[in-house]
């Protein structure tokens, strides 16, 4: 009952978070100069998303960007549900897929609903920096994070036992 309870508490969480942010987002930093703070480590830089993470796909007609997008979505809840399957003897795995799951839903109900994706963070150090994204593609890939974590183990031979 207790793994049932952290990953609908992951999954809620996680929309609910990004949902809000993105909408604080959109009517505070829409139209306005980015923000710098603890010394330009982190920015809130309002930009609309119409292509995958980190604008992969974004001057695609948006036809074929959709149909894609979309598509791959579909596909992504049947590996998620199948990988569920798979590892729900692996906690962290499923919590890690529910975060990984949650992310890609709040994203693709964006896409779906405005064609764009709100995206507002920006990290880094002088000229190395990320690129803008938002807590949904933080949860996606902090939940693969958790999945490739918990599952590394598992592939390993058990070490030889002292007879």
């Amino acid at each position: 009952m207790g793994l049932q309870v952290a990953i609908v508490t992951a999954m809620v969480g996680t929309i609910g978070c990004d949902r809000v942010s993105k909408h604080i987002a959109s009517e505070v930093l829409a139209g306005t100069p980015a923000r710098s703070f603890l010394g330009d480590t982190l920015r809130l830089d309002y930009a609309e998303n119409p292509g995958a993470f980190l604008g992969l796909g974004a001057d695609w007609p948006p036809e074929i960007r959709g149909t894609l997008f979309v598509g791959a979505a579909i596909v992504g809840v049947f590996v998620v549900a199948g990988l569920g399957w798979r590892l729900r003897h692996v906690p962290l795995a499923l919590v890690g897929l529910a975060l990984f799951a949650a992310g890609s839903v709040s994203n693709l109900v964006d896409r779906v609903a405005y064609g764009s994706v709100v995206d507002f963070l920006n990290v880094g150090i002088g000229p190395l920096r990320t690129g803008i994204f938002n807590l949904a593609d933080v949860a996606i890939l902090g939940g693969a994070a958790l999945v490739v974590a918990a599952t590394a183990r598992l592939d390993r031979p058990a070490p030889p036992s002292a007879a």
